[in-house]
């Protein structure tokens, strides 16, 4: 009863928030088109594979399972959910689904009635978006669940005396494929014992970016023979010390490629403003010889993954404050090294790499000196770090194939 009166007050309180917050905005007038859009989407006959994400990152993590699933059930509609509006915005047009809404909040009521219209063959939950309501109801109707890349805390409610609604949601998978050996002794702790360490499909997913076309003319135009930086998904924390660093070494012949995480015009102005060397940003490359900067600055999204290609040395931002730290298995597959923050606790990728890889985190001004200037100096230790990176992710490849050797329709 607590759980659903506080789905009731959440949904409730962000419909008034949003009238002030256009990213929360987005989400309520999404939610409230979902069940028009299932219902002119899907008729009784279909049958039918759902996708569910709680944003983009989870949407990449799946995104092998998925297009393997689509190539493989072609006579299926596919529908994707998403929770959040940074991913469903993002990939709303992607062509790995029929069928792309937000997921209605998860209510007993909004769950029938999504089922009733979608009426899955098979469901695919990523990493760790537990609906109780939605997963107990699929349980009920005898649907087959699956949860992929998932990975459990010892802290997390499930395994409190007082998670025994969300304990009870994830018996409704008919498998759960967990990252690690930890996260499997977690669940048969609490007798969840149809579990399969299969490893993370993040990393078959960014193994595949080798296979595509990673071709930017322009980017070559900036870059041309020079050594390159690639400062990707920076957030105001780690822009203070990129910003540093680059006016302290003014004389380096080095260019950099900056990708940050907010791309509104205030953020893309103070980056240009307090940056000594020539910028130039992405929507003004058409009108500029982009060879005589020695700053990109990307006021665009969804080419970071390519730009990484680019790179000689990358720093991933997010774990220098308390966002989060963003992908560094995106750059990690194209060998070259890392550095990141020092706030990288609930990554345990970032352990790994840091031990067993070419990944450094770096905690002030001083340090990301150290380190940067050590690796742009050394060509031997910068393609000795690039190779461990490169290596970590051939090593970890392979989820992809447990998880679609287990999965049945």
């Amino acid at each position: 009863m607590l759980y659903d009166l506080s789905i009731y007050l959440v949904s409730f309180h962000l419909k008034i928030i949003g009238l002030f917050n256009h990213k929360l905005k987005l989400g309520v007038e999404g939610r409230s088109k979902t069940f028009e859009i299932l219902s002119k989407s899907i008729n009784s006959e279909d049958k039918v594979i759902w996708f569910h994400c709680a944003s983009l990152g989870e949407y990449e993590q799946g995104l092998p399972v998925f297009k393997a699933l689509r190539k493989t059930n072609s006579k299926h509609k596919i529908v994707l959910s998403f929770f959040s509006p940074s991913g469903y915005e993002i990939r709303k047009n992607t062509k790995v689904a029929d069928i792309v809404v937000y997921l209605p909040f998860d209510t007993k009521k909004n769950a029938r009635r999504f089922l009733d219209i979608v009426n899955p063959e098979l469901t695919i939950f990523v990493k760790y978006d537990i609906w109780p309501n939605f997963l107990n109801e699929l349980k009920s109707r005898n649907l087959k669940a699956y949860l992929i890349s998932a990975a459990f805390r010892k802290n997390q409610v499930y395994f409190k005396s007082y998670g025994k609604k969300l304990r009870k949601a994830l018996s409704a998978f008919e498998h759960i494929f967990v990252q690690n050996e930890q996260s499997k002794t977690l669940l048969e702790s609490i007798d969840l014992t149809q579990v399969t360490v299969s490893g993370d499909t993040r990393y078959d997913r960014v193994s595949d970016q080798l296979n595509q076309d990673n071709n930017l003319d322009f980017i070559s135009e900036f870059k041309q023979d020079k050594l390159c930086i690639v400062i990707g998904s920076s957030w105001p924390e780690d822009d203070e010390l990129i910003i540093e660093y680059i006016n302290n070494h003014v004389n380096l012949d080095v260019k950099y490629i900056i990708a940050p995480h907010n791309i509104k015009n205030n953020q893309i102005e103070y980056l240009s403003s307090k940056i000594k060397l020539p910028s130039v940003r992405f929507t003004q490359k058409d009108q500029k010889e982009l060879s005589t900067y020695s700053v990109f600055i990307i006021d665009t999204i969804g080419l970071l993954s390519k730009i990484y290609s680019y790179g000689d040395i990358a720093y991933v931002g997010g774990a220098m404050g308390t966002t989060g730290l963003h992908n560094i298995l995106e750059p990690a597959v194209f060998g070259i090294p890392i550095l990141i923050g020092n706030h990288y606790d609930k990554f345990p990728e970032a352990f790994q790499m840091i031990d067993n890889a070419g990944v450094k985190s770096v905690n002030n001004s001083e340090t990301l000196d150290f380190e940067l200037s050590n690796i742009i100096t050394n060509s031997e230790l910068r393609l000795k770090l690039g190779e461990l990176n490169s290596n970590f992710i051939k090593k970890n490849t392979g989820a992809l194939i447990q998880i679609l050797n287990s999965i049945r329709i």
